[in-house]
Parts: C-alpha cells; sequence; structure tokens
C-alpha cells in the first residue's frame, strides 16, 4: 500500500502550477544545470500518488531548484535500498521510503491514528507571534497556506506572496489525533530581511475548535542564542476550495 506525498502535493499548489506546469519547471531546471532529464506530468503524478517514493539524484536537484526546498523537506521518507521499477519504466535498484503503517523494528505493527472527524483541506490564514530579542519587542508572522488532508495527515504550504513578507516561505507537516493537531513548521526568512534568510523550523501544537474553522496552539523553536522560545499560533479557515482559482485569489498578502 503507498502514501501519498501530500507535502509534495501542497508545495506544488502552493506555486500555483498545475502537474503540467510543474514538469515542465523542473525540465527547465535540468536543462538551465546542465542535467537535462525527461519530467512528465505522469512522473509528478507517481511522486504525489507514492508510487514512486524517492527521486532520482537528477530529478532531486532538480526539486529542489524549482522549490527552494532540501528534498528531505518535499515529502520524500528517509529512504532505503530496494529493488523497483525506475522513473522510465525500467527495472532496476532505486531509493523507495517504508510505507505508512509498515510494521516496526522487530515486528510491532506501527501505531495506528485515531479516526479524523472532518477534512480540513483549504486555504487557511496563519497567524504566529513572536518575540525579537535583537529589537526588544513582539512581532506577528501572516500567511495564507493552503492545507491539504490525507487521512490523519495534514500538510501546508504558504501560497506564493501570501504573507507580510512575501519572501519568507511557511511549510507545515501535521497530524491529527481527535481534535488535537500536533506537527513541525518550516521557514525560510528573506535574503534581504532581518534574518538574512536563516531557515527557522520546530514544534506545533493546536486544538480544532468544533466549528472545525479554527485551530489554535503554541509553536516552539530555536532562537539565534540557542535558546528555546515559544508564542501563540492560530489557523483561519478561510476557504474550502484548493482550486487554482481560489489559490490565485489568495496570492497576496494577509490586511
Amino acid at each position: 500500500m503507498t502514501t501519498p506525498n501530500s507535502t509534495l502535493r501542497a508545495v506544488r499548489m502552493g506555486l500555483l502550477m498545475s502537474q503540467d506546469e510543474f514538469a515542465r519547471a523542473i525540465r527547465d531546471a535540468g536543462q538551465h544545470v546542465g542535467q537535462p532529464n525527461d519530467a512528465s506530468k505522469r512522473l509528478v503524478q507517481r511522486w504525489e500518488s507514492g508510487a514512486t517514493a524517492a527521486p532520482r539524484p537528477v530529478y532531486a536537484r532538480a526539486l529542489e531548484a524549482v522549490t527552494g526546498m532540501p528534498i528531505e523537506a518535499l515529502g520524500f521518507g528517509p529512504p532505503v535500498v530496494v529493488a523497483r521499477v525506475s522513473d522510465d519504466g525500467r527495472g532496476g535498484h532505486d531509493l523507495e521510503d517504508s510505507p505508512l503503517g509498515a510494521p516496526k523494528p522487530g515486528g510491532a505493527p506501527a501505531t495506528q491514528a485515531a479516526p479524523v472527524r472532518g477534512n480540513y483541506s483549504g486555504v487557511w490564514l496563519s497567524t504566529y507571534e513572536y518575540f525579537s530579542s535583537g529589537r526588544g519587542d513582539t512581532f506577528t508572522g501572516k500567511h495564507y497556506v493552503v492545507l491539504l488532508q490525507h487521512g490523519n495527515r495534514l500538510t501546508g504550504r504558504s501560497l506564493p506572496n501570501a504573507s507580510l513578507n512575501p519572501s519568507s516561505p511557511l511549510t507545515l507537516d501535521l497530524q491529527l489525533e481527535g481534535n488535537t493537531v500536533t506537527g513541525t513548521w518550516t521557514e525560510q526568512t528573506a535574503p534581504d530581511g532581518y534574518y538574512r534568510g536563516a531557515r527557522y523550523f520546530g514544534a506545533l501544537q493546536m486544538l480544532v475548535e468544533p466549528t472545525g474553522r479554527r485551530m489554535a496552539g503554541k509553536w516552539v523553536g530555536f532562537g539565534k542564542e540557542f535558546d528555546v522560545n515559544t508564542g501563540p499560533w492560530e489557523l483561519r479557515l478561510m476557504d474550502t476550495s484548493t482550486s487554482k482559482a481560489t489559490l490565485e485569489a489568495y496570492s497576496r498578502p494577509p490586511e
């Protein structure tokens, strides 16, 4: 049984690209660095469906160039070498990750998540607060993010130009347990901003309100002096649609 790569799909949709456009961008990226590839819509579909769990290096480098993210952050799990059909349909060895729910070492089955209540896919307004020790003040970060749900997993990516600072993309990788949302966040700050392109990451835990239209909780992360920081984080549902027209409408800074 394969596990869909909802992270990659969220990133692609966050870039406002169809599968065809994404494949074309990957081909163009390969040509640009002198490493041509044969990326196609079918290959993108295989990645997103989980049928191909890890791209070959030539595709991995192009994916990183197109998304601006390391391959490890694109939903491709820890790889192991197994025999499989390669991207071009020929037999051979390649990298695959273990499917979700596979037995743990020693034969113990993986823990099954609690049943999911509702579906939280859509466009959400993400708002968090953080204290800047260098500036001695509290600031607010806002992004419009597209969230996609597959079973108990919820992944998100900020839309282009949809933050108070358009050059600070945000990604979320979350797990649902009843009305509890737990996971990780990553933000790449703007190269010309106060934090000069630094990449920050940490943990996040929120509770979903009974209406299913708001999540609120706390984030935890490391500061510049390797101290542990925390603050409030909220997600508010703006639109349940993830159509291209909806994503384009929210590809703008929040008010």
